[in-house]
């Protein structure tokens, strides 16, 4: 409704503008047709049009069937007083798509430019800040706590894949690699922008607030979570943490993107409330090669909408590598293009690459593109190199299409949580001490939650038909009463702690 009513305003000003410019160019009398007795009212020799911009195309004697007045009172006549120095080789047409010069070369645009996009990074491999210049500082209390949410984070999904491993939940993805993606933008935005993430963002709903019991009750699809067990596992959602439910379609399984145009919609919404904030939606390289990822640059391109894209560019759409979606920033050989950052350029979003694994460098960039996409009321591409150093899912066995000589390199000598622990211990910021103490309560705080969720009970067969029609109609009555039927039936088929 909010995007109905933005766009309705904005046809509604686009209309009226539109009818004003006409109402003057029809009272102006702009352009007064001048016949000659030599020259026929169509000339086949030359045709002319008031679009061209040069001399000969705006012609003022009687050498040609048109005589041109210049407009009264608008820009019209200094734009006519502009050109009229320009000669042929500077000959600009005004097409409705903008103004074009003409050049009697004729020149292909290359598939790639020769440099490369070059990736934004702060922190070396060993922790240590390459310049003292050029990222946003940040004080004590907020690298302390995106260190120990990253921690959390990882203990978080250790324990959460190995609790589907024996059973007790029926699915699980890991951010493991990615961490500093998550936590660290999550750092950098305000509360009152929403998210539209992706399924590979809780550090963000961590860092906002969600408990670590809210994360286990939904997972565990007990009466306590806020989907009423309606979701997959890692599907989290909170409208109190401006945090939309992540959602599984049919696109979901190509690494979805179909949460961007949804994105772009909110922000343009934000935008004609006037609101100080953003919208930022999450996305991994496989979700750009779904149509939804291009519609989505477009629309906030042309619609001019306060709205981060981050993409997650971690090598693999579960089984398919970057090679096989696009020309990546990998070139294999001479014709490869630049991955994905510049396809931002192509739409008119304003772009940067990043390194992913470096915590800083993805504080500072998210910050700065929050402030961009605000101020300037526009869309920011970020694209976040990394790699995923776990299975896709628990679905997915990864060595069976990459080495595992390769996952372990990553996982050990790239990981962004060892990395931004070296430098807040530079800093004198943490310490062995305080890093066993921290992952050892959460991993008590985990379990803990995992046995409460465990036991509660779950939602009500009726909780499978709400929250869709505020009246429910006789339908969805009648779906119920068979579903009923059809578990009374076969009692066998159904889980032990089903809500019969």
């Amino acid at each position: 409704m909010a995007l109905y009513t933005a766009r309705s305003r904005s046809l509604i000003y686009h209309l009226k503008s539109k009818l004003a410019s006409l109402g003057a160019v029809i009272n102006q009398n702009c352009w007064v047709p001048h016949f000659t007795d030599h020259h026929p009212p169509l000339s086949p020799s030359r045709p002319t049009h008031h679009y061209l911009r040069n001399p000969d195309a705006i012609p003022t004697n009687d050498a040609n069937p048109f005589l041109s007045h210049r407009f009264k009172f608008t820009q019209a006549g200094k734009r006519l007083d502009l050109i009229g120095n320009s000669t042929d080789d500077t000959r600009v047409l005004n097409f409705p798509g903008g103004e074009v010069k003409f050049t009697p070369e004729m020149k292909f645009i290359p598939q790639s430019s020769t440099e490369r996009i070059r990736c934004y990074r702060v922190l070396d491999d060993n922790g240590q800040p390459i310049t003292n210049r050029n990222f946003v500082q940040i004080s004590e209390e907020v690298a302390v706590k995106m260190y120990s949410d990253m921690a959390t984070l990882q203990v978080m999904d250790t324990i959460f894949y190995e609790a589907q491993r024996q059973g007790r939940i029926s699915f699980y993805l890991t951010t493991i690699g990615e961490e500093a993606i998550n936590i660290a933008s999550a750092a950098a935005l305000h509360f009152d922008d929403l998210i539209f993430p992706q399924y590979r963002e809780p550090g963000v709903l961590l860092w906002r607030g969600f408990t670590l019991q809210e994360f286990a009750n939904q997972c565990f699809g007990n009466k306590a979570d806020y989907g009423r067990g309606r979701q997959m596992p890692i599907h989290y959602g909170s409208s109190k943490h401006n945090y939309i439910t992540v959602s599984s379609t049919v696109a979901w399984l190509l690494d979805c993107s179909t949460q961007l145009p949804h994105a772009v919609g909110a922000a343009y919404a934000l935008k004609m409330d006037g609101r100080d904030a953003c919208t930022v939606t999450y996305f991994g390289d496989g979700g750009t090669s779904e149509g939804d990822f291009h519609a989505a640059l477009n629309f906030a391109a042309v619609m001019e909408a306060p709205v981060i894209f981050i993409c997650r560019n971690n090598g693999w759409a579960i089984s398919t590598p970057v090679s096989d979606q696009f020309r990546s920033i990998f070139p294999l050989h001479v014709f490869s293009s630049d991955g994905i950052a510049v396809r931002g350029q192509a739409y008119g979003v304003r772009s940067i690459r990043v390194d992913g694994n470096d915590a800083l460098a993805m504080f500072s960039a998210v910050e700065t593109a929050r402030r961009i996409a605000i101020d300037e009321q526009r869309p920011i591409l970020i694209e976040a190199l990394t790699y995923r150093a776990g299975h896709h899912s628990t679905s997915d066995d990864s060595t069976k299409y990459r080495p595992a000589e390769e996952i372990e390199w990553w996982r050990i000598e790239q990981d962004p949580v060892s990395r931004f622990r070296k430098w807040i211990e530079s800093n004198g910021w943490w310490s062995d001490e305080a890093e066993s103490k921290h992952r050892t309560t959460i991993r008590k705080q985990l379990l803990d939650a995992i046995q409460v969720a465990e036991k509660s009970e779950k939602p009500p067969i009726t909780e499978l038909f709400a929250d869709v029609y505020d009246v429910p109609p006789s339908n969805l009555f009648e779906q119920e009463r068979s579903l009923r039927e059809t578990m009374n039936r076969h009692p066998q088929d159904f889980p032990s702690d089903f809500p019969f």
